[in-house]
């Protein structure tokens, strides 16, 4: 299966996940995250395999492209996560819910917050344990970008990838919006796309 997965085309040169540091996990592992991780660092922080993460982020755009946009809801309750989210929706016409989650808002069609989307987009399920509950509960697909450390019980699709770096972030949720926008048909060259990764990160 890994040697299939690495004849996969890249999306990006290898070179721009790792300078973006994207393959860079923590010093910790979850259990169920384990196959996505090729190795370790002689200072303990775990390393993702690219060719997985590249395979995965193409599934998952392909799998949000099928929904109308805006019934796509991507989260991002971390800082460095506020950027590349809105950046995401802004360019997808999905719908972005950052820096915090009403408690009820997959749940509860009383609050004026209350929304139903078909498809969640987690940034951090560890930081979003909120949003990703309420969606389990309401049997919405939920595809996560997940950190070695991350929780994946509730998670339908895994996208491995560092989770709290704003380089990383900011490249992962680029590489979906233009995956999806060429899925669509909105985008014909991707190379042509004058959106750029680092338009995605944070403003510092």
């Amino acid at each position: 299966m890994r040697r299939l997965v690495e004849k996969a085309e890249l999306l990006v040169p290898e070179d721009l996940y790792k300078t973006n540091n994207v393959n860079i996990g923590t010093n910790r592992k979850a259990k169920l995250m384990s196959r996505f991780i090729q190795g370790i660092q002689s200072d303990g922080i775990y390393l993702f395999n690219v060719y997985q993460i590249n395979e995965r982020i193409r599934y998952a755009s392909a799998f949000l492209a099928q929904f109308q946009p805006e019934k796509v809801v991507a989260v991002g309750l971390r800082r460095n996560a506020y950027a590349p989210v809105l950046k995401f929706a802004a360019n997808t016409k999905s719908t972005p819910l950052v820096e915090s989650f009403v408690a009820g808002t997959f749940t509860n069609p009383l609050l004026p917050s209350y929304i139903e989307p078909d498809a969640v987009l987690i940034s951090d399920p560890l930081n979003e344990s909120q949003p990703v509950m309420e969606a389990a509960e309401m049997g919405i697909p939920i595809i996560a970008v997940c950190d070695t450390d991350s929780p994946v019980e509730y998670v339908d699709y895994v996208i491995p990838a560092n989770n709290r770096g704003r380089k990383s972030l900011a490249l992962v949720y680029w590489l979906l919006a233009r995956e999806i926008l060429r899925i669509r048909g909105e985008l014909l060259n991707v190379d042509e796309w004058s959106v750029k990764p680092e338009d995605f990160e944070k403003v510092l």
